[in-house]
């Protein structure tokens, strides 16, 4: 008698569940690209623009010059009122008159220190930036409340003292102010890569939210979105 052979296993079951596998992993990658992105909210981008730059000059704050003190006049030289003797007579001598020494009537004058003019400060390269808290640049919708802004801005320099060679260093963050003037949602939108500079700017604008204020009432949303570009060369 002959054995029964065993019904070979299929591969075709497994290799088909693979197939699909595989098939709704991309059609579920594909549907989430293509998937509509939620809108974002209006930004307010805050930046500083530096005041104009004056001549380099190094020195003290001086008042308007004196006016010159007039020359003293030497008084003329005295003359000696000294009178000639007489022609001694015959048989008695005349003594001889004593000569007197004629003063020079002219005075000494006091030599006067010379005052040399002390330079006149004035501003340099980098003087007068970011001193005018005014000039504010916002992108966005249209935020009509200028001195709202300003203060955002003094209030985030009052707090913002990096130590080190920072000139070079830049960082963008993003912030949301709330009705009540409080902040959250804080984030980096670019880091400067010095751990110590990010942390400067993050405790900057924390200490700062204390005095923001709320939003005017004029503004009708319930929170302000802003963007600060922390520039350490605008903020001095």
């Amino acid at each position: 008698m002959r054995t029964p052979r065993r019904p070979t296993t299929s591969m075709a079951l497994p290799i088909s569940v693979s197939a699909l596998g595989h098939i709704a992993l991309v059609a579920t990658i594909v549907w989430m690209k293509l998937a509509p992105q939620p809108p974002m909210p209006p930004v307010y981008r805050v930046d500083l623009v530096a005041a104009p730059k004056g001549p380099v000059a190094v020195g003290v704050v001086s008042d308007a010059p004196a006016p010159p003190e007039p020359a003293t006049k030497t008084p003329p030289r005295a003359e000696s009122k000294e009178k000639a003797p007489t022609a001694p007579t015959k048989g008695k001598k005349i003594p001889k008159a004593p000569v007197r020494a004629t003063p020079n009537a002219t005075p000494k004058s006091t030599p006067q220190p010379v005052v040399k003019n002390a330079p006149k400060a004035g501003g340099g390269e980098v003087g007068g930036a970011g001193t005018d808290v005014a000039n504010v640049h916002t992108e966005g919708i249209d935020f009509p409340f200028p001195g709202y802004l300003q203060n955002i801005v003094r209030q985030i320099r009052l707090n913002f003292a990096p130590k080190g060679n920072i000139g070079a260093l830049r960082a963008q963050v993003f912030f949301m102010i709330r009705r009540d003037g409080s902040v959250s949602l804080f984030r980096f939108i670019t880091r400067s890569g010095v751990y110590a500079f990010d942390l400067e700017a993050q405790g900057a604008v924390e200490a700062a939210a204390k005095n923001f204020g709320p939003l005017p009432s004029g503004f009708p949303n319930d929170a302000l979105p802003v963007i600060f570009d922390f520039v350490p060369d605008r903020l001095r």
